[in-house]
């Protein structure tokens, strides 16, 4: 009677393992390729022009629409798995919930057998900054260049930008003038800076041009006072401190803030997302604890109790997220995402305790239902 469980059931269990994995590969999430456009065999050249126009038509600073700040952050999401050859082959196999959901310690079927969960970053303005650099991504998007009556960036013809000067606040040089739209610079930050709030000192060099042509340059070192709690895309304007030219008003210079990657967290809003793994005894039997790890460096025990922890389960740790700005005092939360590492090999004596378990498990449940 019980091997005849014990058959039956194997076979149940493989039925259904092979109708998951079925849905697993059905199921993609996002469609990172129609969100930029391009289709599953392009070029690396064809990724980038794609990133580079859909980047530019959702900029929140240029779009307006309700849905443009998150198609932009789904856009730069998109370009940094499939511009990465490791990631894309994943998205590629399993999709967007495979991609996310990793292998952990254990598990098979990604590159070279295991591979980290990927979780974007959350700031799509690093994404865009570290993919422009130091162009004006939107000079084309107007009339004339946008740096002034000259045509050039800061300088007279043929004479090419005015360079800026590098020194221990970085490097702000060739700001140019001569129409409303504001300089916009980026301002990288850590998880921790933005936690604590910081001040840093920042260097901004701009030419002083004369109405004969000459010009001189003049250096200006300003503080920029960061808070608590401010998000990516929060802007720190300097009113009229770029070139000067005879007759136009100088432009504002604005750092824009974007968040770096954090090895451990993921931000979201106001919470921060943690994820860690567990075993599959733990899973199932639970009476175990999990030390969640904190910007502030305390650590948190999360305890587990004697019911089954599925894969994906989350816990949430009140008052342990990011502060919130325009509330001071209060505080986000931190999520922390539980995944199930699977054995990937399993000797006799443990299938047949495994299979031992289950089959009595069964059994318990056909008398008493």
């Amino acid at each position: 009677m019980v091997l005849w469980l014990s058959t039956t059931f194997c076979e149940l269990r493989i039925r259904n393992t092979h109708k998951a994995m079925g849905t697993m590969q059905r199921t993609m999430g996002k469609d990172y390729y129609q969100l930029l456009g391009v289709t599953k065999g392009c070029s690396e050249d064809e990724l980038k022009k794609a990133y580079r126009k859909m980047a530019l038509k959702y900029h929140p600073d240029k779009n307006k629409s309700p849905d443009a700040e998150n198609r932009f952050k789904e856009i730069a999401e998109a370009f940094e798995v499939l511009n990465d050859p490791e990631k894309k082959e994943i998205y590629d196999r399993y999709g967007e919930e495979g991609l996310k959901a990793g292998s952990g310690g254990g598990g098979s079927g990604g590159p070279g057998g295991n591979f980290q969960s990927y979780q974007f970053h959350g700031d799509p303005y690093a994404t865009f900054s570290s993919f422009f650099g130091d162009e004006d991504p939107f000079a084309s998007m107007f009339g004339d260049s946008g740096f002034g009556p000259f045509g050039q960036a800061g300088g007279m013809p043929g004479m090419g930008g005015m360079p800026g000067s590098s020194g221990m606040f970085g490097n702000f040089g060739g700001f140019g003038g001569g129409t409303s739209s504001p300089i916009e610079k980026n301002l990288p930050l850590t998880l921790e800076e933005l936690y604590q709030g910081c001040t840093k000192k920042m260097k901004i060099t701009r030419s002083i041009f004369q109405q004969n042509g000459s010009s001189r340059q003049e250096e200006n070192v300003v503080t920029l006072n960061i808070k608590g709690g401010w998000k990516a895309g929060t802007k720190l304007t300097f009113n009229q401190e770029g070139d000067v030219y005879p007759g136009k008003k100088p432009k504002d210079v604005v750092f824009i803030v974007s968040e770096k990657p954090h090895a451990i967290f993921t931000r979201d809003g106001n919470d921060l997302l943690y994820t860690t793994h567990i075993s599959l005894v733990e899973a199932l039997c639970g009476n175990c604890e999990i030390v969640v790890p904190t910007l502030t460096h305390e650590k948190v025990p999360i305890p587990i109790g004697d019911n089954c922890t599925k894969p994906g389960s989350k816990k949430k740790i009140k008052g342990y997220g990011m502060p919130i700005s325009k509330n001071p005092g209060q505080f986000g939360d931190l999520v922390v995402t539980i995944y199930v590492d699977l054995p990937t090999i399993l000797n006799p004596e443990q299938k047949r305790g495994y299979t031992l378990c289950f089959v009595v498990e069964l059994y318990y449940y056909r008398i008493i239902l």
